[in-house]
């Protein structure tokens, strides 16, 4: 480790530290979105006083300052204050998948199938399964973040491990990885879509295929589970140190005959319910299909979080039938109750995010300084490696001010891919770039959507955890995977290996 101090702590640990101390010594996160959102009315009432603009890249309109402070702009924070909190798109996401997973957990099913995982896997692939989950989760879009990362600091608090560590392995697999997976994820036909719509400024015949990045998110996922297990556990477990909260482990003793058979009726539930929604979304004509799309733009992909609530509600209410823990009706809803019930914190820091968010994309700041930072980077006349190094730094620093993958593509493409065509590169590889940046920032952001969802998991461990907690110890997440992607990258360049299927590195004008 580099650099011991007198503490005997490495000088990165201290400076992660301190990162924790100065954020943790802010108010309580739900007071700071709050400031965030007044200082963001502030700054737009001084930015459309300075005149502040820009010109939108494809429809060639100004974009100016919308202040807060102003007569419209006030009447929309007075009109909108509900829309904006029911609206923000992980509220409804999380509270419907709690009304399933609130019945797994108060079933007992959620427990029983830990102590199992625990019990069964070899204690050394632990991490490496958390952060390859992560990855894969991007299949099925924003699952991963209500899912997974709570399930992450469980499993690891069960095997005696810090849970925050298993929170950011978690964490780290699905936002900082969030550019990599296996197989084509819910995010590629988006991102397609808009590179397709940019590419063809220049040559209207061009077609780019979702998979058009598969060949590098494949190898991306692989770097990301080296590198997210080799960061947890060598970086931010010992600085953790020992868990010291009050939350316990689940307990560790062997399955009884009962929970046997209560997992085992729940698997075959769970199997059931999933072949039931298969025979819905799989066949030409299910009735999850919107007609003439294909699976990934059809209902059962819009409205996934209702098939996630579906197969943890069915196989807990199975479980506890079996094991005696749910006798009738009423001990169901009592355990969704209860879920919702400790939700409580979470929904009032959502509520102030959500304001925090919308003032924001409000204002229109955010956009002009994508579009300003496009500018910047073209007049830099950069090429090659060079070139593809500077538009993942870009990318990844716009995507502290804007939380959305989509809308900042939206932005940026219709500048980058033409620029990048007219240089000899494929939109594929302008893409890529864009992902990396998009991806490594995400866990450090408070403007990342889910960012409150994270401080809510991580203080139903410790109240003192707060924003500056998730940050320090996020931020090893981001350098390395930035400095390793980025480079993995710049090699495939240099290499000159195809990025996808019809997805090659240069492009010649037709």
């Amino acid at each position: 480790m580099p650099g011991k101090g007198k503490q005997g702590k490495p000088l990165v640990f201290r400076l992660l530290d301190r990162v924790e101390v100065v954020g943790n010594a802010l108010p309580h996160p739900a007071s700071i979105f709050a400031m965030l959102a007044l200082a963001v009315a502030l700054l737009s009432a001084a930015a459309a006083g300075l005149g502040l603009s820009a010109t939108h890249p494809t429809t060639g309109e100004a974009i100016k300052v919308r202040t807060l402070l102003a007569g419209e702009g006030l009447r929309w924070i007075f009109e909108n204050v509900d829309d904006n909190f029911v609206r923000f798109p992980p509220l409804g996401l999380v509270l419907v998948a709690m009304i399933g997973i609130g019945v797994a957990e108060g079933s007992g099913l959620i427990s029983a199938l830990i102590r199992a995982l625990v019990l069964a896997a070899p204690r050394r692939l632990v991490t490496p399964a958390v952060v390859t989950a992560g990855v894969v989760s991007h299949v099925a879009s924003d699952a991963g973040y209500v899912i997974l990362i709570p399930l992450g600091a469980t499993v690891f608090l069960a095997l005696g491990r810090h849970p925050l560590a298993g929170l950011a392995a978690a964490f780290a697999g699905v936002s900082a990885g969030f550019g990599a997976n296996l197989l084509i994820a819910s995010v590629d036909p988006v991102l397609a879509g808009l590179s397709e719509s940019a590419a063809r400024i220049l040559d209207p015949t061009i077609v780019i295929s979702p998979a058009v990045n598969l060949y590098f998110t494949f190898v991306s996922a692989l770097l990301v589970v080296f590198l997210g297990s080799w960061i947890t556990e060598r970086l931010v477990e010992p600085r953790l140190g020992k868990y010291p909260g009050i939350e316990t482990a689940p307990p560790l003793e062997r399955l009884s005959s009962e929970e046997k058979r209560g997992l085992l009726a729940a698997g075959l539930t769970f199997l059931a319910s999933a072949a039931v929604l298969a025979l819905g979304v799989v066949p030409a004509g299910g009735i999850l299909r919107t007609p003439g799309q294909g699976v990934l733009h059809s209902a059962f992909f819009r409205g996934l979080i209702t098939a996630i609530m579906i197969l943890f509600l069915l196989p807990g209410i199975v479980y506890g039938i079996a094991v005696g823990k749910t006798r009738k009706d009423k001990d169901v809803i009592k355990q969704m109750t209860d879920a919702m019930g400790h939700m409580a914190s979470y929904i009032v820091l959502v509520f102030f995010a959500a304001q925090f968010v919308a003032f924001f994309s409000y204002s229109n700041i955010g956009v002009i300084l994508a579009v300003h930072g496009a500018e910047f980077l073209r007049n830099l006349s950069l090429t090659g490696v060079t070139l593809v190094v500077a538009f993942v730094v870009l990318s990844a620093f716009i995507n502290l001010f804007m939380g959305s993958a989509s809308a900042k593509w939206a932005i940026m493409a219709p500048v980058f891919v033409p620029m990048f065509m007219l240089l000899g590169y494929h939109p594929a590889l302008t893409q890529a770039a864009f992902r990396i940046g998009d991806s490594v920032t995400n866990v450090v952001t408070p403007m990342m959507s889910y960012f409150a969802l994270i401080v809510a998991f991580a203080q139903k461990y410790d109240q003192r955890y707060g924003i500056g907690t998730i940050i320090s110890t996020m931020l090893p997440y981001t350098f390395f995977f930035g400095l390793a992607w980025t480079a993995l990258l710049s090699l495939w360049f240099l290499l000159g290996l195809p990025l996808g299927p019809d997805g090659p590195l240069r492009y010649a004008m037709p």
